[in-house]
């Protein structure tokens, strides 16, 4: 068994948090909720990242490295900053999520688990968690129409300027300068996907995984992703993701609390869930989004 912390990834709305929970489900890996959101909960807790986020999609490489490194160190290593939690956030929320995330830490180090990383906000910087942290990185990527879909079904938009604000992250790839974050939101989201797929697809270390592969059949896909992370394959974690994506459905739409994190896993019939992924967006917008993302 692999002694690595494991990082799981993609962008928003592409199936990391199901992916994460699945890995997760073989109870060899402590389940960290996306320590690079900016935005308060799940992020912008030192407690597990002791490290200010400062973009969304923050870009981390070599030459910006020295506050991120010691902090993603302590994360992966489970070590848990309790007064710097404290300090910052002290709401009875926060202090519950204080004692459960600080508890899981300190049990995940006795037990000699491993630090599961679920964090799409992460999906720019994949390969240096891989070549710095030593993660084993595992990026999903939805089919772009779907990915689309889902993104206008919620009424997201895409912020290219997230991108280009940051001057290492349009240096180490030119390609972004052409970006114009005064597109329609439809073109934004294109553009964030196509991007962010060319990227990953240029990144040594990390392994790409097609989001409907995985849908279209569970155990298989993740038996293998459990060998990649260096996870035993049980009949435990099997049946445990045999339950979480053949049967219903649970309520709840896209986002859902499991105990105080807010993610969005959700039980569902994968398979079935491929069938439904494009409700919402026209055939002339299918036709537009497949041609953006060529």
């Amino acid at each position: 068994m692999s002694a690595a912390p494991v990082l799981v990834t993609g962008l928003p709305r592409s199936g990391t948090s199901w992916a994460g929970k699945m890995l997760a489900a073989g109870g060899g890996l402590v389940y960290v909720n996306e320590p690079l959101n900016p935005q308060h909960p799940p992020g912008r807790c030192p407690g597990v990242l002791a490290a200010e986020v400062t973009h969304r999609f923050q870009y981390i490489c070599d030459d910006n490295d020295e506050v991120w490194l010691p902090a993603f160190r302590d994360t992966v290593a489970l070590r848990y900053r309790w007064g710097a939690e404290l300090r910052a956030n002290h709401r009875p929320y926060d202090l519950a999520r204080l004692l459960r995330y600080g508890t899981a830490f300190a049990c995940g180090r006795l037990t000699g688990r491993r630090a599961l990383l679920d964090d799409p906000f992460a999906v720019l910087s994949a390969g240096w968690f891989a070549r710095r942290l030593g993660c084993r990185v595992i990026a999903l990527v939805r089919e772009p129409v779907s990915f689309v879909a889902s993104w206008q079904r919620l009424g997201w938009r895409a912020d290219l300027r997230d991108l280009l604000d940051q001057p290492l992250l349009v240096r180490d790839h030119p390609e972004l300068a052409a970006l114009d974050p005064a597109t329609d939101r439809l073109a934004a989201i294109a553009a964030l996907w196509r991007v962010t797929r060319t990227i990953l697809a240029g990144t040594p270390g990390i392994l790409v995984v097609p989001y409907e592969s995985l849908a279209a059949d569970p155990l298989t896909g993740f038996r293998e992703l459990y060998d990649h992370a260096g996870l035993p394959w049980t009949p435990a974690a099997a049946r445990r993701i045999h339950r979480a994506c053949t049967g219903p459905s649970s309520a709840g739409g896209a986002f859902r609390w499991s105990g105080l994190s807010r993610t969005a896993y959700r039980r569902m019939d994968s398979r079935q869930a491929l069938a439904t992924a494009t409700r919402g967006l026209s055939q002339e917008d299918a036709a537009r989004v497949r041609a953006l993302t060529a």
